[in-house]
């Protein structure tokens, strides 16, 4: 029932987004006459690798600066990438891999090889499935480039102050998965595009109802300050990607 559920809404959401997509995909393409892709290799079910397909918001080889997190202020950013990321643009061309089955609607998202090879053994439960375009963690830090605005290093920064909420959220699907919650997850980040705080408070009320620990319901809510915290799986807060930090 997922796949077919992720076939269909992923070949109707193509249908009705293409007179979005389209013309953005020109636009892009104009600005500086290249792809307007971005393939993007990514670590997937199985942790096998498979090149999801973005919109590109940043400049040609910025992957080539070696940093793989992205603040709001990155200068490797475009004009028009702000506005499609502003808009999330780019995931709505995620629904191709959906399509052709690489990735799911819902699940954990994906990310680089340099990161999940970092991952805690806890953490490898995030590559038992296939990854998704949303999930709890896509709502809960949709603003992750201001947290990571402004920081020295925005890798370090990310894997300090939301890897380990983002890993928890994502693992906490995993082991409550179902079909209801699926389509509530796509229904919220609908939702969220409206009214985040409004998308922020079901969530908190719905990890609580699942029995979500009391720390995971307080940070789904985002009222407080993120501050460094170990990843699940480990009792060490990361300060480099040089190795893993199991316990």
């Amino acid at each position: 029932m997922k796949r077919l559920l992720d076939f269909t809404l992923s070949l109707i959401g193509l249908i009705i987004c293409s007179p979005v997509l389209i013309p953005i995909i020109v636009i892009v393409w104009i600005q500086d006459w290249h792809s307007p892709f971005y393939i993007a290799p990514r670590v997937g079910k199985g942790e096998k690798q498979f090149n999801m397909v973005k919109l590109r918001s940043m400049i040609i080889n910025a992957h080539k600066s070696g940093v793989d997190s992205t603040s709001s202020n990155d200068n490797r950013i475009t004009g028009v990438g702000r506005f499609i990321r502003r808009y999330k643009l780019d995931e709505l061309s995620q629904l191709w891999n959906v399509l052709i089955g690489d990735m799911s609607l819902v699940g954990p998202r994906p990310n680089v090889k340099r990161e999940t090879d970092l991952y805690t053994k806890e953490e490898k439960k995030l590559l038992s499935v296939k990854p998704g375009i949303t999930d709890f963690s896509s709502i809960v830090f949709s603003d992750e480039g201001e947290i990571l605005k402004d920081q020295s290093d925005p890798d370090i920064a990310y894997n300090q102050l939301i890897r380990p909420w983002k890993s928890k959220l994502g693992i906490f699907y995993i082991e409550n998965r179902s079909l209801l919650i699926d389509i509530k997850l796509i229904y919220l980040t609908v939702i969220a595009i409206l009214s985040r705080d409004r998308a922020l408070q079901d969530i908190s009320g719905s990890l609580n109802k699942m029995g979500a620990d009391v720390e995971l319901v307080r940070v789904s809510l985002r009222k407080d300050k993120l501050v460094p915290t170990p990843p699940p799986g480990s009792n060490k807060i990361v300060t480099n990607r040089e190795g893993r930090v199991d316990l």
